[in-house]
């Protein structure tokens, strides 16, 4: 599992039938900067991956590559590599809270 945020969506009007109604989004990787373990970077790449969970634009996710990509629900039979499989509420790293959804009250 990796952790990104959506920065974007992506619309193809002509894809895989097998496609059809499912949301793709652009995702930044997002890594704990190894330097000052108390923010994340970006990554360098971008990320399209399937959304069945229905992730808003600037929310930090989770999701997966490869073959777990199809192990999510209704995913299974289709042509995909990247899939988000949860929209992250905290990280905390070295006892220290580096991400706090919006959405999510500060539980500490």
């Amino acid at each position: 599992m990796f952790l990104a945020r959506v920065i974007g969506k992506v619309v193809a009007t002509k894809k895989d039938d097998s496609m059809k109604g499912h949301r793709l989004l652009l995702l930044r990787p997002m890594l704990v900067d190894d330097k000052d373990p108390s923010k994340f970077r970006p990554g360098s790449n971008t990320v399209v991956a399937v959304d069945p969970i229905g992730a808003a634009h600037d929310e930090m996710v989770l999701f997966v590559q490869g073959s777990s990509a199809r192990q999510a629900d209704n995913l299974k039979a289709l042509p995909v590599d990247a899939a988000i499989i949860g929209i992250v509420d905290s990280v905390n790293v070295l006892n220290q809270s580096i991400y706090q959804s919006s959405d999510e009250p500060d539980s500490q």
